[in-house]
């Protein structure tokens, strides 16, 4: 049995298994077009007839949504509440532009039903469903040939019997059903009914999706990432999809995460870029997530891990503006066509502009395996060059230096924004276009020590074979806090994690390898939105603390009530081991240092060694100028910086020599 991890990208799909007692690894082109083929391709080259475990990142679910290519879905709630998607809040992203439009819902109007029943806020029957209207309604779904169905009634947390109703009334249609009270058992009605049509949406294609892989390696060798850290099986993902959004991103944080307390670092930045996107993360200790997220400016209110997205990676095409600026992204060339270097391209990318300037080597990309075309870069950047009044050189480095830029801001998003200092913290650098840009960026933020391990350009695969399988569950309880209440809720958690621990057990999970975390959604009464606390006997100071650390206040005299109850049900499995390397001296063996270039540095061209990383042993040190090349990427450091390879073949980096 092979064990993988597969990280499906924008540009290259990316492979880590382990055969007999090695692990390697493998990359190739994506296939936009049918993400399965590239997956199916490795895993033939890979394993051939061989029986496989698979653990996948997909970005099926993703770009259904971005690229508005899901299921013709239905949306069944309460009579006068069809448009409550197209309603939504009243905030808006854009509050001065005169010319904004909100994005169109994912159901149209047409496809919008309310019946008339209605289940109260304690869960009392108000009015009841008619089975009459729900098979006038069957009838006309019918006709219609809707691809999906969600279900979202208001306070079906409370009292899903509506929603089950309708469900089982349905099902004789042959499409998936989605019912809002299964996805997300929580008040706020647009936001748990925008989950659940996300979820109705993307759950045909990713049926389809599933379908290929698991027709080569069964269903039951195949595991999902979810975007909250953990893994589903296939059938699980089948039924609720939108837990798939950002898999492969979720991925890339728990292996840095997990990586970093093995060595040490517990405050990260994660920074990984690849060809199509950039995701940040920061890690404080802890995997970061979030119940308010939103793709396509649609919410999605499951836990996911906190990752900000900008559209700067390898791929990212640069353009002129029509104000004649000079502008990178976020449209990406992808796998195809792909850059100019590839062979195929015919607009400016990063990857051309690192490759124009010589810090790609272009016989030792993808260690050796895909030659770059330099000699297509001229013509282009000349022409590119001209218009824009700018040298060829110029223009390359003003294109990596907008795309640092773009990826600066990310970061300072989810640090700076929120009152935090990243110069408190490593950059843990990966994606198959991150090595080129980590110091740099780094240099931006004023951080000191940069993180590169092993096979950066394939982490988030690393991550979902080191993923633990995770369960989220929670219900609203909306009650103010209080011992009594504190008996009560302790009685519903019994409930979530009896599910929990069935749950794991039909994934495969040993009872003695199950870990139940208990936490509350919590406000001070008045509040809109909530904080998640770790629920334990002192659970009033800790929202007061958890509050305080958040929005730098606390008010001790005022009421506090508990709004969700939630469980992550942890199950355990065996995960990869990192192998320590004996120690050797500081200097590199000879045959590490393969050549020699000039790679231009502000516009110099600066005597620069090239490296194999493979060759690098543990205590090895290397002092800037130097570009690294390994299988799946390419590291460069910039003069008057200097990095060390620890134990496990990882690279710590000095960013100040």
């Amino acid at each position: 049995m092979i064990l993988l991890g597969v990280d499906t990208g924008g540009t290259f799909t990316d492979f880590i298994f382990k055969d007999g007692e090695q692990w390697k690894v493998f990359k190739q082109l994506s296939t936009p077009s049918n993400p399965a083929e590239s997956v199916l391709t490795g895993l033939r080259h890979i394993a051939g007839e061989k029986s496989v475990h698979l653990v996948h990142g997909s970005t099926v679910a993703t770009n259904a949504i971005l690229e508005r290519k899901g299921a013709v879905t239905a949306l069944i709630t309460n009579r006068g509440f069809e448009d409550i998607i197209e309603i939504g809040r009243q905030n808006r992203k854009s509050l001065y532009d005169l010319s904004y439009r909100k994005i169109p819902p994912l159901v149209p109007a047409a496809l919008r039903f309310g019946l008339r029943c209605r289940i109260d806020h304690n869960g009392t029957i108000v009015d009841p469903l008619e089975e009459d209207e729900v098979r006038l309604l069957a009838d006309q779904l019918k006709r219609l040939n809707v691809d999906s169905i969600a279900v979202s009634f208001l306070f079906a947390f409370n009292n899903p019997v509506h929603e089950q109703t309708v469900g089982a009334a349905l099902s004789d249609l042959g499409v998936p059903i989605s019912l809002s009270h299964r996805i997300i058992s929580e008040f706020r009605e647009f936001e748990r009914t925008s989950t659940t049509i996300i979820n109705a949406y993307v759950c045909p294609k990713m049926n389809a999706y599933l379908e290929q892989i698991a027709g080569r390696v069964g269903e039951s060798n195949v595991r999902i990432m979810q975007s909250n850290g953990g893994s589903i099986s296939a059938q699980t993902a089948m039924h609720e999809s939108v837990r798939t959004i950002l898999s492969g991103p979720a991925g890339g944080v728990v292996g840095a995460y997990e990586i970093g307390k093995i060595m040490g670092f517990k405050r990260l930045i994660t920074f990984d870029m690849g060809g199509t996107s950039t995701d940040v993360a920061l890690v404080d200790d802890d995997l970061p997530l979030t119940m308010e997220s939103s793709i396509a400016d649609q919410p999605v209110k499951v836990p996911m891990i906190d990752i900000h997205t900008v559209g700067a990676g390898g791929g990212s095409i640069a353009h002129m503006d029509t104000g004649g600026a000079l502008k990178v992204g976020p449209k990406s060339a992808g796998a195809d066509p792909g850059p100019i270097c590839f062979g195929t391209g015919d607009q400016v990318t990063v990857t051309d502009a690192n490759l124009y300037l010589g810090r790609l080597i272009p016989d030792q990309f993808l260690g050796g395996h895909m030659q770059l075309d330099a000699g297509r870069l001229d013509l282009y950047f000349k022409k590119m060059a001209k218009q824009t009044g700018l040298s060829p050189v110029e223009l390359a480095e003003g294109i990596l230096a907008i795309a640092n830029t773009t990826m600066e801001k990310a970061i300072r998003v989810i640090s700076v924004e929120k009152g935090i200092d990243p110069r408190q913290f490593a950059l843990f650098s990966f994606g198959g276009a991150g090595g080129m840009h980590a110091v740099f960026l780094a240099r931006l933020l004023n951080i000191s020590t940069v993180f590169i391990p092993k096979n950066p350009g394939i982490l988030s695969a690393v991550g979902m074979l080191l993923a633990d399988i995770i369960k989220d569950y929670s219900q609203t309880v909306m009650v103010p806090v209080s011992a009594e209440t504190l008996k009560t809720i302790t009685a519903s958690f019994d409930s979530l994690e009896q599910r929990g621990i069935d749950d794991l057990q039909a994934e495969g999970v040993e009872p003695d390898r199950i870990t139940l975390d208990r936490y509350l959604d919590m406000r001070y009464r008045g509040q809109s939105y909530e904080i998640i606390v770790p629920f334990d006997d002192q659970i009033v100071e800790a929202f007061h603390l958890r509050h305080e650390s958040m929005y730098g206040y606390s008010n001790r005299d005022k009421a506090v009530e508990i709004v969700n109850i939630r469980l992550r049900a942890i199950g355990g499995h065996d995960k990869p081991r990192f192998r320590q390397t004996p120690l050797t001296g500081n200097e590199p063996d000879a045959d590490a240092v393969i050549g020699r270039r000039p790679v231009i540095f502000d516009g110099t061209a600066v005597d620069t060694r090239i490296v194999a990383r493979d060759k690098l042993k543990n205590k090895n040190c290397i002092k800037g100028p130097a570009v690294l090349v390994e299988y799946s990427t390419t590291i460069v450091l910039p003069p008057d910086s200097s990095c060390r390879v620890d134990e496990y073949e990882n690279l710590i980096v000095s960013t100040k020599g």
